[in-house]
């Protein structure tokens, strides 16, 4: 369980970044955003399957291959873009800390799953965890005065956010319940295949996006491509290829309410990299949400290390 925890915690550093690449290409849509990422995670993913292509892809059956194209629908494509928008319309901050109430979501609705810890004994971990969300929030509603953008936007973007925290902890429960039922993909295999599964189906959206309108890329000092595919394929192979790796990894070796609580790390280092690029220091509400949910979350890992020999 140590390797499944260190695990989650580093596949959240990588995850980290997805929060500030809309923010710095804020002259990109986030369906460009989504289409860039995805289609560089397919070709990144395609190199890296190269060397046991052809032994995976004669594993694969009618199951995994829907498993593959749910999971790239809900965890990759629409997730992303309802990301990218609401950190372009409500802020870095609102958007981390709303998708941060994951390990709420997750652990709530993975309460039933084998191995899972009985939701009494986490109710103190819990309840810290929303300790740290409603300080976030406190912080966001007490200088709601300094932010940028219309009220409407901030409404828009929230309910972006919300979305793709119903998306996540759909994707969340679903793989980790996948991947412990089937075990003849190892992580790296199953990553690789999934970048394969989303680069086809965000290949498929950009065409129908493109030919119903969408915006073309286009020439423009603000729409530098260099940088854009730059960022691209850092997130293809960071955050997508070695932080779905790790996820993997992390999913197989820990309970399932265990891995809703290790996704906070994703959000810890959210708002870290958006204070770096704000050139900002944290507020002392944002100061004890972020102590807060590390202590929640150091809490829960206590109490599934207790509890396993248990089990």
């Amino acid at each position: 369980m140590t390797w499944g925890v260190l695990c989650g915690v580093l596949a959240g550093a990588f995850w980290g970044t997805v929060f500030i690449a809309p923010k710095y290409l804020s002259a990109f849509s986030p369906w460009e955003l989504t289409f860039g990422r995805y289609i560089a995670y397919a070709l990144v993913a395609f190199v890296a399957l190269v060397p046991t292509l052809r032994s995976t892809l004669r594993k694969i059956d009618r199951a995994d291959l829907a498993a593959m194209l749910r999971h790239g629908v809900a965890g990759n494509a629409l997730y992303y873009v309802l990301l990218g928008y609401g950190v372009q319309l409500a802020g870095v901050t609102l958007t981390s800390l709303i998708i941060g109430v994951l390990p709420l979501s997750v652990t709530l609705a993975g309460r039933r799953d084998q191995g899972a810890v009985p939701l009494r004994v986490l109710a103190w971990p819990l309840l810290v965890v929303a300790a740290g969300i409603a300080c976030i929030n406190a912080d966001l509603f007490l200088h709601a005065a300094e932010a940028t953008g219309s009220v409407l936007d901030k409404a828009i973007g929230l309910a972006c956010a919300v979305g793709g925290l119903i998306c996540w902890t759909w994707y969340a429960l679903d793989n980790t319940r996948y991947l412990k039922r089937v075990h003849k993909f190892s992580s790296r295999e199953w990553s690789g295949l999934y970048g394969l599964a989303s680069g086809v189906i965000v290949s498929v959206c950009a065409a129908v996006w493109w030919a119903f309108g969408g915006s073309l890329p286009a020439a423009s000092p603000h729409r530098d491509w260099g940088v854009f595919w730059a960022v691209c394929l850092f997130l293809a192979v960071g955050a997508s290829l070695v932080g779905n790796h790790l996820w993997n990894i992390a999913c197989r070796l820990v309970p399932v309410t265990l891995s809703g609580q290790l996704i906070v790390f994703e959000t810890l280092f959210a708002l870290a990299y958006g204070f770096v690029q704000a050139k900002a220091a944290p507020r002392p509400l944002e100061w004890a949400a972020m102590v807060l949910l590390s202590a929640g979350v150091a809490w829960t890992v206590r109490l599934h290390a207790v509890d396993e020999p248990a089990h």
